[in-house]
């Protein structure tokens, strides 16, 4: 049974990408399988995150990848949303399907963006991003969920 987002085409209207902003993007795995369960794919994702903030493409400020899904937040230096999720998400699939031994869509079409407004908590967003496998009852403390990351942190442990 193929499941598609019934509001796939609607995500792509009206999308704008502008160099500097700050975006909440989420994607979501064809059918909403469960590939990133295993922790070993999850990893494989990671690090398509980290070569396209290697890249300049972004700068990765947090991330979350969920069995079925990924939030990433990120602030845009080159190029298009669409063309970084593409990337992202193409560069992934082959690398999954490469470790699985197998073919095929890995992500469902299309993908949410959510630009941060000026007044909106950039922390607030990092902390709700993170705080995923909490809320969906994986773990009990974050600390035991191995799939993700925020910049913040990375600057709290230098400033101690």
């Amino acid at each position: 049974m193929d499941i598609e987002s019934p509001h796939g085409e609607a995500l792509r209207k009206g999308r704008h990408s502008q160099p500097g902003g700050i975006y909440l993007l989420t994607s979501v795995t064809k059918a909403r399988k469960p590939h990133f369960g295993n922790w070993q794919l999850g990893r494989l994702l990671v690090a398509e995150f980290r070569q396209a903030h290697e890249a300049g493409l972004c700068e990765s400020l947090a991330f979350v990848v969920m069995p079925d899904h990924f939030h990433w937040l990120i602030t845009l230096k080159d190029g298009s949303l669409a063309a970084l999720m593409g990337r992202v998400r193409s560069r992934s699939a082959i690398a999954v399907n490469r470790a699985n031994g197998t073919g095929g869509q890995l992500w469902q079409r299309g993908y949410h963006d959510h630009a941060l407004r000026k007044e909106e908590d950039l922390h607030a967003v990092a902390r709700y991003v993170v705080a995923n496998p909490l809320r969906a009852g994986l773990v009990a403390r974050l600390g035991d969920y191995p799939l993700w990351d925020a910049i913040f942190l990375q600057e709290q442990a230098r400033l101690r």
